[in-house]
């Protein structure tokens, strides 16, 4: 779209061009929409490459995130209430995890490897009904602690990946993922919002029940949106650090969401 037109459109305002949009389904409103909002699509890709090895390159990320930006400008609805960025950054995220779940670029062994700590998490928490440390969790897994902390380095790309797992799975309408439920549940048509309310409660609780320093992480970094190296200076630890801590969190929220889950489907 050339500046001049891009300039035109901008002048009519936001809510109306949405309104124009939602009539006429105008193609110059969708390429305005595209470039007004491109800069949030190399943000939430940036966000998400921090978490990624070297071979998944931040260019890739950005035109994956594409996808989700346009899908998000075909499918908003502004009666809903909501700020588009809000909707259109967990559709971004979803289409970027979406692809990398496609290309399947975590090797096998990694993802048994995440299984295994999500499993032994989950089992040692529900037997001694409390929270574990990283001691006995390395114990559980036959590994020093240090062996465990450079295990979690290795399992971050896991985690990040994680987040966008469907919760809930029927209609396309009814899925429901912990990204979108930590992130914007308001997203969702009001009346599957209910149906679902109970599940955000008990994903809420676990979060709540998160070691402090893993549940600031996910505070800061999904609520707060800030980066890993900025949460690092907010707890005083390395990036590095935070992203141990980013992994531990993820996957004891997903050991003890599916052991819940179990429970509800089964």
């Amino acid at each position: 779209m050339d500046n001049k037109k891009f300039k035109k459109l901008d002048a009519i305002g936001e809510e109306k061009l949405w309104e124009k949009f939602i009539r006429s389904n105008d193609q110059d409103i969708r390429d305005y929409f595209v470039v007004k909002y491109a800069p949030l699509v190399k943000y939430v890709a940036g966000k998400i490459s921090m978490g990624m090895p070297s071979n998944i390159e931040f260019d890739d990320l950005v035109s994956y995130g594409i996808f989700g930006l346009i899908d998000a400008i075909n499918k908003f609805d502004p009666a809903r209430g909501i700020k588009f960025k809000t909707y259109a950054m967990t559709r971004i995220r979803g289409a970027i995890f979406d692809e990398l779940r496609s290309i399947d670029w975590i090797p096998r062994s990694i993802r048994q490897k995440a299984k295994q700590i999500e499993v032994v998490i989950a089992e040692l928490e529900n037997k001694l009904g409390r929270t574990v440390d990283d001691e006995e969790i390395a114990r559980e897994l036959g590994v020093t602690p240090e062996e465990f902390q450079t295990l979690l380095s290795k399992l971050s790309g896991t985690s990040m990946l994680s987040l966008n797992d469907i919760w809930y799975l029927g209609d396309d309408s009814d899925e429901l993922s912990i990204l979108e439920t930590l992130e914007a549940p308001e997203n969702m048509n009001p009346d599957i919002l209910i149906e679902k309310q109970e599940i955000r409660d008990y994903i809420i609780d676990a979060i709540k029940k998160l070691p402090d320093k893993e549940k600031k992480v996910i505070v800061l970094y999904y609520y707060e949106d800030l980066t890993l190296k900025e949460i690092g200076e907010v707890l005083d630890v390395t990036e590095s650090r935070v992203s141990q801590l980013h992994t531990k969190a993820i996957m004891r929220l997903r050991g003890r969401l599916g052991r819940i889950k179990s429970n509800i489907m089964g």
